[in-house]
């Protein structure tokens, strides 16, 4: 009964606590943004939903900007990574890129959580340039500009005609970032919208 790896406690739940906690503070936030409004929310609301001191969440977000800048990085940014990979990986067959970038997006928005990320920048874009900034640059400009590359691919190749390849990302993206407010946000839509339809509607435009 000596045996010090008996007698100590294993510091492992511990760490793994610690390691949570970030995402459950964000959780909080993200609750307390949605039900009371970005500007009107405090820290010690947020606190208080996580199950912390104010102190306590200071050591993990020095301010409500860090916390949506937080949800955007975890919610959103992963769409305009998998955009930007997709794309660099599928320049030698762009059409197929294109596919799986559009049915990842709407998946992607399918998750009424990740729509309200989007949902509260909106909601604060006239008060907060800064934050709008970020989000555009880490989501908005990087995804459009995958989608942007493969069209010009498709082009290049001869898939599509010659089109102004902006214009036709923003076709490509634009309904399906609508769609997700649409139904998640005015709750004007019953069902997802479905990605097939939409590429068939976009590229029987597109063709060449």
């Amino acid at each position: 009964l000596t045996d010090q790896s008996v007698m100590k406690p294993s510091p492992a739940p511990r760490r793994r606590r610690a390691a949570a906690r970030p995402d459950e503070i964000l959780d909080a936030a993200l609750d307390a943004f949605l039900e009371n409004g970005f500007e009107a929310t405090r820290m010690d609301d947020v606190a208080a939903r996580a199950g912390l001191s104010k102190a306590g969440v200071y050591l993990y977000f020095e301010s409500k900007e860090a916390l949506l800048k937080a949800l955007i990085v975890r919610a959103v940014k992963p769409v305009a990574d998998q955009a930007e990979h997709l794309a660099a990986a599928g320049l030698n067959r762009p059409l197929d890129a294109l596919t799986l970038i559009v049915g990842a997006l709407t998946s992607r928005l399918e998750d009424p959580r990740v729509v309200a990320v989007p949902r509260l920048v909106l909601s604060i874009a006239p008060g907060f340039p800064d934050l709008v900034q970020f989000y555009r640059e880490q989501v908005v400009d990087r995804a459009r500009r995958a989608v942007e590359a493969l069209v010009q691919a498709c082009i290049a190749e001869g898939t599509f005609r010659p089109v102004n390849a902006g214009a036709a990302a923003k076709l490509i993206i634009g309904p399906l970032v609508m769609g997700a407010l649409l139904r998640h946000v005015l709750q004007a839509e019953a069902e997802p919208l479905d990605p097939a339809a939409h590429l068939d509607l976009v590229l029987r435009g597109l063709s060449a």
